[in-house]
């Protein structure tokens, strides 16, 4: 599903509830597809090298959605030497004494590379609204500065692909209970993935009012069901090569 225009908030209230969450793929389609659009991706990535070009994609979404594991695939086939992978936490102090955009001026890729960031600049209207740590008006202010910030970027030959991953609150419990019992994984679950649970409908409002309010027409959001992983990561894979092709 996408979203390329900004639209009242009404229109995406309750839309990640409505989203279709039953599709799926076999073993042998998503093996097939997935190396399909591997392929695709790295000839893209050898005319985005020799071009002026920026590529940055965005990685939203609810915790154990996917995003780690669908950016490995995304990527796994690709010259590592001109992408950089960004995973936003919590700002440094270094961070926290400047405008919080500036820790993102700071990652934009030269002419010709790519980066990808799990988790971004919209922290600041999901979690930070969510947590409290913005007051209202600073994340009410925020929409109009991504907005203008992706505006700028998007003049100067940057292409902004924004992907929100999104699961059931069903699954999540499940992923979060396999991570618990898997030693390889109990790194990626901790007391306050717990904690925004319990705020899943606040959570779920906030993504809706910033589709609603930043997905415009040279950086829509695209709406991805995560239920199923492999039907996510064809879908991502396939969804920026498509993108891409337009741009370069």
């Amino acid at each position: 599903m996408k979203i390329s225009d900004p639209s009242p908030i009404e229109e995406t209230r309750g839309l990640l509830d409505r989203l279709d969450q039953a599709q799926s793929v076999t073993e042998k389609e998503y093996k097939e597809q997935l190396r399909q659009y591997q392929v695709e991706f790295l000839h893209l990535q050898r005319k985005l090298v020799a071009g002026r070009n920026t590529v940055m994609v965005v990685f939203e979404g609810p915790d154990a959605a996917g995003k780690g594991g669908t950016i490995k695939r995304m990527l796994e086939k690709l010259d590592p030497r001109t992408i950089r992978v960004y995973s936003i936490v919590k700002p440094t102090a270094e961070e926290y004494r400047h405008h919080y955009m500036w820790r993102f001026w700071n990652k934009i890729p030269p002419a010709g590379e790519l980066a990808v960031f799990d988790r971004s600049w919209y922290g600041r209207v999901l979690v930070e609204r969510v947590e409290g740590f913005a007051t209202r008006e600073e994340w009410k202010r925020a929409y109009d500065e991504i907005n203008a910030f992706e505006e700028t970027l998007f003049h100067g030959g940057c292409a902004i692909v924004k992907f929100y991953l999104h699961i059931t609150k069903e699954e999540q419990l499940e992923r979060f209970r396999k991570r618990e019992g898997d030693p390889t994984k109990a790194w990626k679950i901790n007391d306050e993935d717990w904690r925004n649970r319990e705020k899943w409908d606040e959570h779920n409002l906030s993504a809706e009012e910033m589709f609603a309010r930043t997905s415009t027409r040279h950086a829509p959001w695209h709406l991805v069901a995560a239920n199923f992983k492999w039907h996510t990561r064809v879908k991502v894979l396939k969804t920026l090569c498509a993108r891409l092709e337009k741009i370069l």
